[in-house]
């Protein structure tokens, strides 16, 4: 008996990138509500943002990762916050 292999879907980076307006603090919660970093990951993933201008937050499947910048998108706009965040296959 034969068995097919089943692919693994690909992957996708989510990346989240800096302005001048959202609060450092807002993106640290933003990763850890959305992304589930911990407070520790977050800010390290926050300060690298602030110091690149970008920094990919995750990796995921296409439909997770657009989920995940969806509720962060709708987060920040909800504070009235300009944040952006992006999804680059991997």
């Amino acid at each position: 008996e034969e068995r097919e292999e089943t692919a693994e879907p690909p992957k996708y980076k989510v990346i989240m990138h800096n302005d001048d307006y959202t609060l450092m603090e807002f993106v640290v919660d933003i990763l850890i509500k959305i992304f589930r970093k911990s407070r520790k990951e977050a800010t390290h993933i926050m300060l690298q943002i602030h110091k690149a201008g970008q920094a990919a937050v995750g990796v995921y499947t296409y439909d997770v990762a657009r989920t995940k910048v969806y509720a962060a998108h709708a987060e920040a706009q909800a504070h009235d916050y300009p944040l952006r965040c992006t999804i680059r296959k991997e």
